[in-house]
């Protein structure tokens, strides 16, 4: 299966859908210019430089345009999620999970507060309220944070200066199957001396019906707010003080609680001077607050099960705040370019619970973790020659963790907390190295290598049941992860083809892998501990242009990772994505193929914080359509029908489905919508 699937992705030629114009050399320490996607729906993306991936997230795509961030990651090769129903999935990197994965929004880091992440940082994002989405795959910059292994993810709102008095506006409307209905504004107003930017968006779906037409739980009703102040002296110059505001509920198949609430609560005060003019050259620096405030329970959204392990009414009120800062300086002469500075982040959990509708209300909050890291950073760019380049980068951070926790363990048997009040802090070290040959000519390469020391995060330290071997718990036992990884690549323009092809392979030591330990009176239990693993993998794809207004494409990804113990868990199929789109006068259409191969390589009893393999499972192929009309650069018309066979299928990145809905207690994976229909209007002025 896996041989057929390579032998077609490539014969058909490769990139999911539209491809990216060749930009001028772009690397992370500049700002990257918004490819320019070709037609009206975006099947997929193509990198801009090096590891680096830049779209606009307000633009239609296919599958149906996206609720959250993880689902719309999934547009780029190489990102996969794992699945709990109709929102609020798991990003996935190469087979990488979790804060190895660094997400920042307007250049702040924000985090979920579930113990099983079902309020991951994800959950948060409207993509479309975003003007750009920027993704460095693997340890190949070290600008915006430590311990970011798999790669790093940027949404950003630019800032619009006007050279006039005038205003701007810009938003969508959609409407789809299930009730699926979306409105976004986004709406700016200014002079040369400064501006006001509102944007808004509001989601919402009711439980989508699967290929069998079996119902899947999965409704969700989501809404944000921001707002942003700023002044503008000269073009090159920002002050901006924003805030935003947001909350939603979500149903979920795979889970034993719902999301009743995910407020979310953010200010931000960030200054830039660009074009300086000397050898420094720019300066920026922001500072940032985010909250969020999440409640699980089993009341709002369903009926408690009485056979379940909750069978009465029950709540868990959990909340983080992440506030934390960053300077940098960009030094620019002859043929260097470097950009070095300073962030820091401090971020604090806190909980409470109660049995009982709306008794969590009355419990005090009880703080449980405290994190903080500082860091250091430098990044530089070597202009050997017009051809010739070459990037590095080191940063240094210090991080460390205090358990608040007075007791361990659920229910009615908590547990007298070995390392209550505990401190436990890493010297963290992080950089890479990467030669870049021709990369804004017809043919260029780049290989570099990159390292990135990760502190185990919240989920890894407090959430399992026991920690390694010989150690009281998790907190006291579980090392950071090391990890070493070589990133390649290529790229080839000529006439109407266009193929690039990206390659990793790494070693990570201290890897942190859950084990799940069967089940006890009170439910399964999990220790975290350390494993050496190997990974390896890769993304590949081409554009070809047979004539002028049409465009076959594809995209093959793959990752591969084992221990000394077997296959790495939760690793993603090797996937194809096959596309075809034209263009004829204002119209456009597109059609795109994705096929998943069966995943044979699984580790039943080993996993992450939110799950494991259920198993080995089936490939699958899904078909979707979409149309499009220009009714001139103000005014776009996009519809598409997805999965137009309804076929069943299911990812095999999964949470299985959860009793209370009627799946069975073996293990039994969550499906994926069957056919869905979706019509979307895009405008601006």
């Amino acid at each position: 299966m896996k041989r057929a699937l390579l032998a077609a992705a490539l014969a058909a030629a490769a990139t999911p859908g539209p491809a990216s114009a060749a930009p001028d050399h772009a690397h992370p320490a500049q700002d990257a210019a918004v490819a320019t996607l070709d037609g009206v729906v975006v099947l997929g993306v193509a990198p801009i430089a090096a590891s680096t991936f830049v779209t606009d997230p307000r633009l239609p795509r296919q599958p149906v345009p996206a609720s959250d961030g993880a689902d719309y990651l999934k547009t780029i090769p190489g990102f996969s999620t794992l699945r709990s129903g109709g929102t609020n999935g798991d990003p996935v990197l190469r087979g990488m999970f979790g804060s190895r994965i660094a997400l920042l929004t307007n250049d702040g880091a924000l985090s979920g507060a579930c113990p099983s992440r079902m309020d991951n940082a994800m959950s948060y994002i409207a993509p479309e309220t975003y003007d750009r989405l920027t993704v460095v795959k693997g340890p190949q910059t070290v600008l915006w944070g430590g311990g970011a292994s798999a790669g790093t993810v940027r949404f950003e709102r630019e800032i619009p200066y006007f050279d006039r008095p005038g205003v701007r506006a810009q938003g969508s409307l959609l409407a789809g199957s299930r009730n699926r209905n979306d409105q976004v504004a986004d709406i700016s107003a200014g002079t040369t001396a400064g501006y006001a930017r509102l944007s808004a968006n509001r989601s919402e779906a009711d439980d989508y019906r699967d290929g069998n037409g079996d119902e899947v739980p999965s409704a969700w009703r989501k809404w944000n707010a921001d707002a942003a102040l700023g002044w503008t002296p000269d073009p090159d110059s920002v002050l901006e003080l924003s805030a935003g505001t947001g909350d939603a509920q979500a149903r979920y198949a795979g889970r034993g609680m719902d999301g009743a609430r995910f407020r979310r609560d953010g200010t931000g005060l960030r200054f830039e001077k660009k074009h300086i003019g000397g050898v420094l050259d720019a300066v920026a620096a922001n500072v940032y607050r985010n909250e969020v405030d999440h409640v699980m329970d089993n009341y709002s959204l369903r009926d408690p099960d009485p056979g379940s392990s909750m069978p009465m009414p029950m709540a868990s009120n959990v909340g983080d705040t992440t506030q934390g800062g960053r300077a940098a300086l960009t030094w620019q002469r002859d043929r260097w370019e470097v950009t070095a500075g300073v962030d820091g982040r401090q971020s604090e959990h806190r909980k409470r619970s109660a049995t009982g509708r709306g008794a969590y209300l009355a419990q005090p909050w009880t703080d449980d973790a405290r994190f903080r890291t500082l860091g250091a950073f430098a990044e530089s760019h070597w202009h050997l020659s017009d051809v010739h380049h070459l990037m590095s980068g080191l940063r240094i951070d210090r991080a460390r963790v205090e358990d608040l926790r007075a007791t361990t363990g659920n229910g009615m048997m908590p547990m007298p907390n070995p390392t209550a009040g505990q401190r436990r802090g890493d010297t963290l070290p992080g950089g890479f190295i990467r030669y870049e040959h021709g990369m804004d000519t017809a043919a260029g390469w780049y290989a570099g290598i990159g390292h990135a020391g990760r502190m185990p995060d919240y989920w890894e330290l407090f959430s399992p049941t026991s920690g390694p071997a010989g150690a009281p718990n998790a907190f006291a036992g579980v090392q950071p992860e090391r990890t070493t990884q070589l990133d390649a690549g290529l790229q080839w323009r000529r006439g109407g083809v266009e193929a690039w092809l990206t390659a990793y392979a790494g070693r990570i030591d201290d890897y942190i892998v859950f084990d799940y330990l069967g089940g006890g009176m009170m439910g399964s239990t999990t220790r975290a501990r350390n494993l050496d693993a190997d990974i390896a993998g890769g993304e590949a794809g081409v554009d070809w242009k047979p004539r002028d207004g049409l465009k076959l494409s594809g995209v093959l990804a793959y990752a591969w990772g084992e221990t000394g113990e077997g296959p790495l868990p939760q690793m993603p199929p090797l996937e194809a994505r096959l596309s075809a789109s034209g263009e004829r006068a204002a119209w456009s259409w597109g059609a795109l193929l994705r096929i998943a191969a069966a995943q044979e390589r699984v580790k039943t009893d080993q996993g992450n914080v939110v799950g494991r393999d259920l198993g080995p499972s089936a490939g699958f192929a899904v078909f979707s359509i979409n149309g499009g009309y220009r009714f001139d650069e103000r005014l776009q018309l996009a519809a598409g029908i997805d999965n137009l066979f309804d076929r069943a299928y299911s990812e095999h990145l999964n949470l299985a489905g959860n009793s209370a809905f009627g799946y069975p207690a073996d293990p039994a994976r969550i499906n994926e919508p069957g056919r869905t229909a979706w019509v979307k209007l895009n405008f601006s002025y």
